[in-house]
């Protein structure tokens, strides 16, 4: 440690700041004292230099310090912002379908669902509010949607269409069951080989960093006679959009004439015709009206050139796979966003997921495709009829009466606000699907 005689110059050349910095200190108040006893001759600017790389904190903070001490007498550390994520952002698509299942069970017992219910009592969170909205309330166009799919696949069903369910999932290397058997007399790795035991199954790597390592992804496509017989292998690490569509390709062949193909909006959301949106250019706005043979005027703004867009643009957003289909004479079905739960091909792969668990020993992601392999192979047509039949008659039931029962909710909900003075008129209603 530099003696009280040093200069300054010497002391700032003995302490320069390390390269990398692994972890921010903050001086004891003992050791502010020894630091400025040590230091009188110094000027304050050399002492906050002094302290400054001795701590590896910027000089504002110690200045900070300083005028804590020349205010108070005393010392502290200074507060340290901590960033937190908010708990929207931290929650996976798992955890919101269990939030929205959770708030349609108040529908279903004809309770209007509100933050305190919900966050509170059925989540233990505190309730604190957030914005100015009471009910919580799917978005119209979900509503619609929800009810257009719904009608939809019944009226496909009384045509006595063939409807095939498709999805993708993945598993990692490391996928396994969560909870195991563990033998509590074995405390130590010592004790096992003493008495000749083991100490427990082996967990893989992957379980300190969950979500990581190499994984395998899997397209299919079911009905109620089974998985459909697919001979293109179509396991992939990666998957997009071009993948998908070279795997769909070969897929359609193998489906009955006048099929219905139910789906979500995964990577299979490609337009065949990129539509021009708020951050085109004004001009490319226009070119793509005149190459649609739309009028406008020249002395437009492109808000208003943008209004024109929006009324014809639901004539050229197709979709690449839906005319594929087409081309075939099939047809797409979308299921609405967040409603995982009216595709029976999920109940497929959790039984599919719940095998490999069960049965991956090495932990290899060259394995991995063998265990996918053997877990499809259990999936019996009967499985595939009772996931449907599941469905069919439970899970979009449900979804049927809760929209009625929503609408019977909101609307004396409605009154009850606009009574009491408040009104928020459409100021907050949700920008429509692109």
């Amino acid at each position: 440690m530099p003696s009280s005689t040093d200069t300054a110059d010497e002391v700032v050349s003995s302490c320069s700041p390390p390269r990398k910095r692994s972890k921010k200190r903050h001086l004891s108040a003992e050791m502010k004292e020894i630091q400025r006893e040590e230091n009188e001759a110094s000027t304050i600017k050399e002492i906050v230099v002094k302290v400054s790389h001795k701590v590896g904190v910027c000089r504002a903070s110690v200045f900070n310090v300083l005028r804590q001490y020349k205010k108070n007498h005393t010392f502290s550390a200074p507060m340290t912002s901590k960033h937190r994520k908010s708990i929207v952002k931290s929650l996976d698509e798992a955890d919101k379908h269990t939030i929205r299942r959770k708030v349609h069970e108040f529908f279903f017992r004809n309770e209007i669902p509100t933050i305190d219910k919900v966050l509170q009592e059925h989540l233990n969170f505190k309730w604190k509010k957030r914005g100015r909205n009471s009910l919580l309330l799917d978005r119209e166009e979900i509503v619609l949607w929800r009810r257009d799919y719904l009608t939809k696949i019944g009226k496909y069903r009384n045509q006595n269409r063939k409807i095939y369910y498709l999805d993708e999932t993945w598993v990692n290397a490391g996928h396994t069951t969560s909870k195991v058997w563990v033998d509590d007399s074995v405390t130590s790795s010592r004790r096992a080989f003493l008495d000749g035991l083991s100490t427990g199954l082996k967990n893989p790597a992957v379980l300190r960093f969950p979500g990581k390592g190499k994984r395998l992804i899997i397209c299919h496509i079911g009905s109620e006679d089974g998985f459909v017989v697919d001979e293109t292998g179509d396991y992939h690490e990666e998957m997009n959009g071009e993948s998908f569509e070279q795997w769909f390709s070969k897929i359609l062949p193998n489906l009955e004439e006048n099929a219905v193909i139910v789906l979500d909006n995964a990577y299979h959301s490609r337009r065949m015709e990129k539509v021009p949106t708020t951050a085109s250019r004004k001009v490319d706005v226009q070119n793509w009206l005149r190459s649609k043979n739309i009028n406008f005027e020249e002395a437009m703004l492109k808000v208003q050139l943008l209004r024109i867009v929006k009324d014809h643009k639901a004539e050229y957003q197709k979709y690449a796979i839906d005319e594929m289909a087409a081309s075939q004479n099939k047809t797409v079905l979308r299921l609405p966003p967040y409603h995982c739960e009216l595709n029976p091909i999920e109940l497929i792969w959790a039984e599919v997921k719940n095998y490999i668990a069960k049965h991956n020993t090495t932990f290899k992601f060259c394995d991995l495709k063998g265990l996918f392999k053997e877990a499809l192979e259990l999936i019996t047509a009967q499985k595939w009829e009772n996931c449907i039949k599941h469905v069919k008659d439970k899970v979009e039931k449900r979804m049927w009466e809760l929209d009625n029962i929503l609408e019977e909710q909101v609307e004396p909900f409605i009154i009850d606000i606009g009574a009491s003075g408040s009104s928020d008129d459409e100021s907050s209603s949700s920008s429509s699907f692109q």
